[in-house]
């Protein structure tokens, strides 16, 4: 029986993909006059790779990558200040899940983008803990991640259920051997999510998966 729901944060909780990419083709193009297809950004998505890696194509240092990134993250900072990330329905759909489910986010973001991206929309509130990038050895799409919130909860992987919206999200989440739900979200629709458990239209539909997976039980 599940009791745990583990939730990747950016494009299932909050609409912040798109910025980080309008971030990072900025930065490339600002600093390099290197262009950052979206194309090219989904297969580097996809892979769990860093948006630099155009650039070091080419020859061009990590120290000079290091000064592209941090003005990467200003934008992305100023970009998710700015811009209402909130996704419709999220809050009210947690709040029915915590009745029954403890749960927690598990993202690839910066702790610190992560706060600022969360200051005012209360959806921590609902969670038992929040894994960013700096709690764990390697990211998505290693298991890593998700290991460690199965630790935290001291779950099998048989008790929790992972939500998430990307393939290397997806990735990850099948390396540790827990099931995945997938979210359709625009941003990620060419990925392929051939290796997911199940797939729901929007977060809306995520009780009534679970209250079926109940009954199957």
């Amino acid at each position: 029986m599940k009791r745990y729901i583990l939730f990747d944060n950016d494009g299932v909780l909050v609409e912040t993909e798109p910025l980080y990419y309008e971030a990072s083709k900025k930065a490339l193009w600002d600093f390099f006059q290197l262009e950052l297809t979206f194309e090219r950004y989904m297969d580097i998505m996809a892979k769990g790779q860093r948006a630099w890696i155009i650039a070091e194509e080419i020859g061009i240092s990590e120290d000079e990558i290091i000064k592209a990134r941090d003005k990467r993250d200003h934008y992305y900072q100023e970009f998710i200040k700015s811009t209402d990330i909130a996704i419709a329905g999220v809050k009210e759909v947690l709040e029915e899940l915590s009745k029954e489910y403890k749960m927690g986010i598990v993202t690839t973001s910066r702790r610190v983008d992560f706060e600022i991206a969360h200051a005012n929309l209360g959806i921590t509130d609902f969670m038992e803990f929040v894994l960013c990038i700096e709690d764990y050895p390697r990211a998505k799409p290693h298991p890593d991640p998700y290991l460690k919130a199965l630790e935290l909860f001291s779950a099998s992987k048989d008790e929790a259920i992972i939500i998430e919206d990307s393939k290397r999200g997806l990735s990850s989440a099948v390396g540790a051997g827990i099931d995945c739900v997938i979210v359709h979200n625009e941003f990620t629709k060419t990925h392929d999510f051939s290796k997911a458990t199940h797939k729901i239209k929007d977060l809306s539909k995520l009780s009534e998966l679970l209250k079926n997976l109940k009954k199957s039980d």
